[in-house]
């Protein structure tokens, strides 16, 4: 479906490009048979494109004014067509002079479409407001320019700080989708030197570059895959099955969480609440069951409820 999806529109641009341009010809362009191109036309029709065809042989054109508009060029074409003045310089002479004309038309079009989107994409890092480290409140919002990389699809030279390790290193990574969690912002990409995805908090890159390279994701890679069992961020190889125990205080306010899993919920006469998920990591789970306090009880598995009351043992300590 979707690469008949892409023939469609390429078939809308191509009619766009060259009024009147023939069955044939456009059976060809999109390497398919004319069978198939008079289906698609078909179902271009009862979608409503108006398509027309002057008669037999004689081609296929929009009725009106209709038109795919903006141009919405990758990188790539946008580059392979800016290249046309070297390319044909050796015959410029034969050239009719209108050809640079609409070449300046078409490429002060697609500059101004890149304008936009920038201005749009300001816009709409200027709404979001993050928040500043505790301590390095210089540290700069590295926002707009990732999301630019995502949209463009261009690998980027980051300089990343791992807090863990307490190392900086130099990585160059494909950042294919930008995640909210908990009040911060993580970056999910495919890291060149260690040849796998990997998440990235978005306040320890220290530096940024954009680069000439251009990525496509991978084709096996899904998020939602990727983030399978994980409660927030933190991923981890194991499989807990937590049962927990939720009173009827704050039974409601549980059932309006807005989780990155899905939980099992069943509910109890006495207004309680049963939840039961597994996950790949625990402290993050155990984090979030903490703000309950007393309203929230670890059935299983029961070692977390020892490692829990031995928690508290300590806390009882401390004060």
């Amino acid at each position: 479906m979707s690469e008949r999806l892409i023939r469609l529109i390429r078939v809308i641009n191509l009619i766009q490009s060259s009024p009147g341009i023939k069955a044939k010809e456009l059976a060809e362009r999109c390497e398919t048979t004319e069978r198939t191109i008079y289906r698609d036309l078909e179902m271009l029709s009862a979608a409503r494109v108006p398509i027309i065809s002057d008669g037999y042989g004689k081609g296929n054109r929009f009725v009106g004014n209709f038109s795919l508009y903006p141009l919405n060029w990758t990188e790539e074409e946008a580059v392979a067509f800016g290249m046309m003045p070297k390319i044909l310089a050796p015959v410029y002479h034969l050239i009719p002079p209108a050809y640079f004309t609409a070449y300046e038309k078409v490429m002060a079009t697609h500059q101004k479409e890149k304008n936009n989107i920038q201005d749009i994409l300001q816009k709409m890092v200027s709404i979001i407001q993050m928040g500043t480290p505790a301590f390095n409140k210089q540290q700069s919002n590295f926002l707009s320019p990732v999301i630019q990389a995502i949209m463009k699809e261009t690998t980027i030279e980051i300089v990343y700080h791992t807090q863990s390790r307490d190392v900086t290193t130099v990585r160059l990574i494909d950042p294919y989708y930008l995640i909210p969690r908990d009040h911060r912002f993580y970056l999910i990409a495919y890291c060149h030197q260690k040849d796998e995805i990997r998440t990235f908090r978005l306040s320890r890159i220290l530096e940024i570059k954009e680069t000439d390279r251009t990525f496509k994701k991978k084709e096996n890679f899904n998020v939602k895959k990727y983030f399978q069992h994980t409660w927030s961020i933190i991923k981890g190889e194991e499989k807990i099955t937590f049962k927990i125990l939720f009173s009827s205080n704050v039974a409601r306010y549980i059932k309006e969480e807005e989780l990155f899993v899905e939980p099992k919920l069943k509910e109890r006469s006495d207004g309680s609440l049963l939840f039961e998920v597994t996950l790949n990591h625990d402290r993050e789970f155990l984090q979030w069951l903490m703000q309950y306090g007393k309203d929230a009880e670890i059935l299983e598995p029961v070692m977390y409820r020892k490692k829990m009351k031995e928690m508290l043992v300590e806390w009882i300590n401390l004060y």
